[in-house]
């Protein structure tokens, strides 16, 4: 009994200290994911267990974004969850989006979840027009996020009218130009089948390398009344504020995270930094190494197969030859049995005419024997012996030209033969073709296992990853490099080769207010750049909001 009171004593224990929770979705750029929280938990709990959910360890570029009424604000650190001017309904909802921008994506971004959560922002931000994006520079992009989806371009894949559900261009720029979206694809295809080689990784750093240098990247937009007093006189100081105080520390709050990743920059990487990138470079060079791999097992595989389908074409020649061949040796049979019968007839003719002119040699004689004295009888039998001569004379002429006949019968024949025998000759050499097949080198690699081997044998493959790969690695990086400045100065030309072409269809009413002022800035050789340079060669710090 005392045991009894004491375990329900236990379980009310346990029950009444179990901790109040709460539900919270995270909506990401690509998923929804829902998690309960305890009702003490600061902003920091959540958003650190988010970022361990996604395994992500760049975390300073992200926060938990949320709305209030028409003004969106950022989830605080130090700050309780519910203490914050969010909805009570459960789930409660907030968006992990990227709240600070690399300066340059390649070199900032080292985890591939950072560079794929980057990518997916900036892309919509362009759909949706929220970063202007030149017409010409939206087709470029929209070719290397198909590289990114669909992998390298395949006509026998790819047809005419895959990418007619994709939403790929900005609807200003469709609306802009007089071309049907088979023209947009078609322009779209031409730059794809450019990229051929580069996995999705490379894709999307490719994305974002063009899209940090628009001049909407990275920054945020808010009604503000600018008073601008100045505070010094050596620096010029803008003062400006909103009239809604929320968006006041929304401003300032994205200054301070702004500055704080200035100064970040300038500093040398921490130990977490610095294991993160040598992770990073380690598992490039595995990548790398694992698609060159994979790269020659394509190639052998192809290698393969075509020389089995060489094989199969040869052995179906040489049946068709063997065929050819079998009809002619029928034929060849045929022709030499009706020779060989028509000329035993020819040879039974002329036998019974020689019995037959024997027999009328025989005739004729008897009549001489036996002729009759008188004038008229011998006159009778004059004539009979005339014509029984003729008769002897015409049959032996024909006897002597069915010898003849029976002559040439027989030499057609032995040649008949003779056709017989080279086509049985030349059917025993296709067989003995066909029996062994051409070799093939002993130097070739060994194919995968769900490949016909045809007689190639080959050792496996080995990889050793040494320091000597790593420099050979560090002198292709290099050599990327410059390949890359060679590429951005062609990629240029074809930029502007694009614009030109399809300068003549822009419709020019439909022009937006950003389009107008992106082409005057393009017209004085202005862009974002130039912009952020000309603050700091007057003594002035930018601030990037």
């Amino acid at each position: 009994m005392a045991g009894a009171i004491a375990s329900r004593m236990s379980f009310s224990s346990l029950k009444r200290k179990q901790p109040k929770t709460f539900t919270v979705r995270i909506v990401t750029m690509d998923a929804e994911m829902e998690f309960n929280c305890e009702m003490k938990w600061k902003g920091k709990d959540l958003f650190d267990l988010v970022c361990r959910t996604l395994g992500l360890r760049e975390t300073w570029f992200f926060g938990l974004q949320y709305t209030i009424k028409d003004t969106v604000a950022w989830l605080k650190m130090d700050k309780k969850v519910l203490d914050h001017d969010v909805s009570k309904e459960e789930p409660v909802t907030f968006h992990f989006l990227a709240k600070f921008y690399p300066e340059n994506a390649e070199e900032e971004l080292v985890q591939e979840i950072t560079q794929h959560l980057f990518f997916l922002q900036v892309k919509k931000q362009i759909l949706d027009e929220k970063i202007y994006c030149p017409p010409e520079a939206s087709v470029l992009l929209a070719s290397y996020a198909v590289q990114a989806k669909y992998g390298d371009y395949d006509p026998s894949v790819h047809k005419r009218g895959f990418l007619a559900q994709e939403e790929l261009l900005p609807k200003r720029v469709i609306n802009l130009y007089q071309m049907t979206q088979e023209m947009w694809e078609e322009r779209i295809t031409s730059w794809y089948a450019e990229h051929r080689g580069r996995a999705r990784d490379e894709a999307e750093m490719e994305y974002l390398k063009i899209a940090q240098d628009l001049e909407m990247y990275g920054v945020n937009y808010f009604a503000i009344r600018f008073t601008i007093k100045p505070l010094d006189k050596k620096i010029d100081v803008f003062k400006f504020n909103s009239s809604k105080l929320r968006v006041n520390k929304l401003i300032l709050q994205l200054c301070i995270g702004n500055h704080d990743l200035f100064m970040r920059r300038r500093k040398a990487d921490s130990l977490e930094v610095q294991q993160m990138k040598a992770q990073a470079r380690e598992e490039k060079a595995r990548k790398q190494m694992e698609r060159q791999r994979l790269a020659r097992e394509k190639q052998m595989r192809e290698e393969a197969e075509r020389t089995r389908d060489e094989l199969e074409r040869r052995l179906l020649q040489l049946k068709e030859e063997a065929t050819m061949a079998n009809e002619a040796l029928m034929r060849s049979e045929e022709t030499a049995d009706l020779l060989a019968e028509k000329a035993q007839i020819t040879e039974e003719e002329a036998k019974l005419l020689a019995q037959k002119a024997a027999e009328a040699e025989q005739e004729m004689q008897r009549v001489k024997a036996t002729a009759i004295r008188t004038e008229e009888e011998k006159r009778l039998m004059e004539q009979k012996v005339l014509e029984a001569e003729m008769l002897a004379l015409k049959m032996a002429e024909e006897s002597e030209r069915r010898a003849k006949e029976a002559d040439q019968l027989k030499q057609d024949l032995q040649e008949a033969r003779e056709s017989e025998r080279r086509a049985k000759q030349k059917l025993l050499e296709i067989t003995s073709k066909a029996s062994y097949p051409p070799p093939v080198s002993s130097s070739t690699t060994a194919l995968p296992a769900d490949v016909p081997s045809f007689g190639l044998i080959g050792e496996s493959l080995s990889f050793d990853f040494k320091d000597t790969d790593m420099k050979r690695l560090s002198m292709e990086i290099e050599k990327e490099k410059v390949e890359y400045m060679e590429k951005s100065k062609h990629l240029q030309e074809q930029l502007n080769e694009l614009k030109t072409e399809i300068e003549a269809l822009k419709l020019k009413e439909r022009e937006t207010a950003l389009d107008i002022l992106h082409s005057e800035n393009s017209d004085r050789g202005g862009s974002k750049h130039s912009t952020i340079r000309k603050p700091q060669a007057q003594g002035r710090r930018p601030i990037c909001i």
